[in-house]
Formats: structure tokens, C-alpha cells, sequence
């Protein structure tokens, strides 16, 4: 896990994407973000780059290449499983049976995304210190 690579959003809602991008400049973290409105431009930018990105946070549902298939593409790919790239679906609702092909599928987490800046605000910072305090295969001291 590259702690200092970018941080990549998979979201093709614009505003959601303004949301987020001011959530990120709020926390003031030193990580590039990355937007990608549908999974086919972030598969072919995860498959493509030298550079291993620090998390990926992913809509569920998404033109082209929704948010699970990609899951199951970025899981399948052996060199991007090797960057052990924490992947979050990070998504307006939580259905059954999207959680469960989640989960199924190896993802990292889960969550939904609060409507109230500051919760949205608390709830990325959370998960983004959860993980910079985290410890991957590929660590090296």
C-alpha cells in the first residue's frame, strides 16, 4: 500500500464529486486526488500507471462499468491485487444484495454516503486514518 499515492474517486455524479473534492480540501491531506466519473476510466488508469494509488473509493452504480464489476476486474488483475490497494465502495444506498456482491468480491468496506458535510467530513477522515495507520502485505518499514 502506497500511503503517499493518490487517492482515487470513482463517482459519475458531479455533484457528488464537488462534495467530495471540498471534503478532501477541508482535511488537507498531501495525497493527489483523482476523479473518475465511470469504471472504465479508472480500470484503464489503474492498468495503465506506474503509480499505485494510496485508496480507492468507488460509487456502486455507474454507466458503462458499475462499481462492482470493476471491483471484480481490479480483483481478478494479479499486479493490482499485488498493490494491495484498499477499495471502499462508498455509495448513496446500501442494498442487500449490493453489500453482499461487495463483500463477496473482497472489498474493503462499505459505506454510505452521509447527506451533512461535516459527517461526510468525519466519516472520510476516519476511514483515511484507518488506513494510513495500516499495515499491508506489501509494507516495507
Amino acid at each position: 500500500m502506497n500511503k503517499s499515492g493518490p487517492i482515487i474517486i470513482i463517482e459519475d455524479d458531479q455533484d457528488d464529486q464537488e462534495v467530495l473534492g471540498e471534503v478532501f480540501k477541508k482535511l488537507q491531506y498531501p495525497n493527489e486526488i483523482i476523479f473518475f466519473g465511470d469504471g472504465e476510466q479508472a480500470l484503464e488508469y489503474l492498468t495503465q500507471t506506474t503509480i499505485e494509488p494510496f485508496i480507492i473509493f468507488s460509487d456502486i452504480n455507474m454507466p458503462r462499468l458499475n462499481g462492482i464489476e470493476l471491483r471484480a476486474k481490479v480483483h481478478e488483475n494479479e499486479d493490482l491485487r499485488m498493490k494491495s490497494i484498499p477499495y471502499l465502495f462508498f455509495s448513496t444506498v446500501a442494498e442487500q444484495q449490493h453489500v453482499i456482491d461487495a463483500y463477496s468480491k473482497s472489498v474493503q468496506g462499505f459505506f454510505v454516503k452521509p447527506s451533512d458535510f461535516n459527517k461526510m467530513t468525519t466519516m472520510i477522515k476516519n476511514i483515511v486514518e484507518y488506513w494510513q495507520n495500516c499495515v499491508s502485505p506489501n509494507y516495507i518499514k
